[in-house]
């Protein structure tokens, strides 16, 4: 543990520095907030959806702001371990700090929107605010401590808008939340502007390219861990039947093509194609786009595994088959964009692979989930087939981004 000021770590320095075991410690916590968020869309699915017509806009919208939210949170994190030593008292406390805000978060997910408001709210505030507020105190460089006051003036400004939302009601909170959350997105874009203090350009950044690439695979990997979690536990808590035991296997057989096709090959390179870049920041904020894109995919198919797997034989629902074969079509869509972001061009397997997924849609409404989640396997092993084909008898292809 170190106590001298935790001086920015540089892309080109030394070799690669991995993930500290809190780091990992701190993922864990989102392997939980996860579920929660799964547990939440798939109330609002079956239980709302039975009754009332579930509205894909409003509930679907609503938890996909908490996801959003619970990213953010994490994906701040991850950029300052990066770019500053994670080994140092303060950075630990920050990610400490992160961890308990984390899971503060995921345990008031499922009534975020009524009586666990303002714990979400306060928890994400906490975690955003006390981030930039230490590196301020603790940073002496100037141009470092200009970058991070201008991030805590912006965080206490929109922490305003989270705290009084969790005080409002139904639509007003919801319209409170998105709008901060679409400032500090804009802020982060554009350089987290300030009037007086100025804005940074994101491709001067200081980062350590190879450590984020590898937090942004890691997290992949809870998503995708989360599908298998979800997957159990759906199956263990119902009776078992021929049904469900197919299910239950395609939804394994899912998770497995998901991992292939996320690193073959480009998963496997991300860090060689963030330090290879000009600008390695340019690349690493694309590349939180693109990751936040596949995770969104993996959990939306994890949610569909409960569903198939409650449910094998019932009849779907167009708010079902957003899930089951929205999910997997929207992670096949940041999978394109990652490959462009290491390699410059995009496979057509993908673009036929998500035309594949969402063209048969109307004509599956009404059959059993458990076709539509074969037809997902399907796609997806002809993807992976695919880029399997693409590097056979080939040396391993380098990195070559277009940035």
């Amino acid at each position: 543990m170190r106590t001298a000021e935790p001086a920015a770590l540089r892309s080109s320095g030394g070799g690669p520095d991995r993930a500290t075991f809190l780091e990992l410690f701190f993922d864990l916590v989102y392997v939980f907030a996860l579920t929660r968020i799964s547990a939440r869309a798939f109330e609002d699915l079956v239980l709302e959806g039975g009754q009332t017509g579930w509205t894909a806009v409003t509930g679907g919208g609503k938890t996909l702001l908490l996801l959003l939210a619970l990213w953010a949170v994490w994906q701040g994190t991850a950029w300052t371990t990066s770019r500053y030593d994670p080994h140092h008292l303060w950075l630990q406390v920050i990610v400490i700090t992160a961890l308990i805000s984390a899971m503060v978060m995921g345990v008031a997910i499922p009534r975020a929107f009524s009586h666990s408001g303002l714990m979400f709210a306060a928890a994400y505030v906490v975690a955003q605010v006390s981030r930039p507020a230490i590196l301020v105190l603790v940073l002496h460089r100037q141009q470092y401590r200009r970058l991070k006051l201008r991030m805590l003036i912006t965080f206490c400004a929109t922490g305003v808008l989270w705290l009084a939302g969790a005080l409002l009601p139904g639509s007003a909170r919801v319209v409170l939340w998105t709008t901060a959350l679409l400032l500090e997105y804009l802020a982060a874009r554009f350089g987290w502007p300030m009037p007086g203090l100025g804005r940074s350009t994101v491709s001067r950044w200081d980062i350590h390219g190879e450590h984020l690439a590898e937090r942004y695979q890691q997290i992949f990997l809870v998503a995708l861990g989360e599908t298998i979690l979800l997957a159990g536990l759906a199956f263990t808590r119902s009776p078992t039947s021929p049904g469900m035991v197919a299910a239950f296997a395609v939804a394994l057989a899912t998770s497995v093509l998901l991992w292939r096709i996320y690193v073959q090959r480009a998963g496997q390179i991300l860090g060689e194609a963030v330090t290879r870049a000009a600008h390695p920041a340019t690349v690493g904020r694309s590349a939180a786009d693109t990751h936040l894109v596949m995770v969104i995919g993996v959990v939306a198919t994890a949610i569909g595994y409960e569903l198939v797997i409650e449910h094998p034989a019932g009849h779907n629902e167009l708010p079902w088959l957003a899930v089951i074969l929205g999910g997997p079509a929207v992670f096949l869509a940041g999978r394109a964009r990652f490959e462009y972001e290491v390699f410059g061009r995009v496979s057509p397997s993908r673009l036929v692979g998500i035309a594949a997924l969402l063209l048969p849609a109307p004509l599956l409404v009404r059959l059993a989930p458990l076709v539509a989640a074969i037809l997902a396997a399907v796609v997806l092993t002809a993807v992976a087939v695919a880029d399997a084909r693409r590097a056979w008898g080939r040396p391993p292809e380098e990195a070559a981004t277009p940035f």
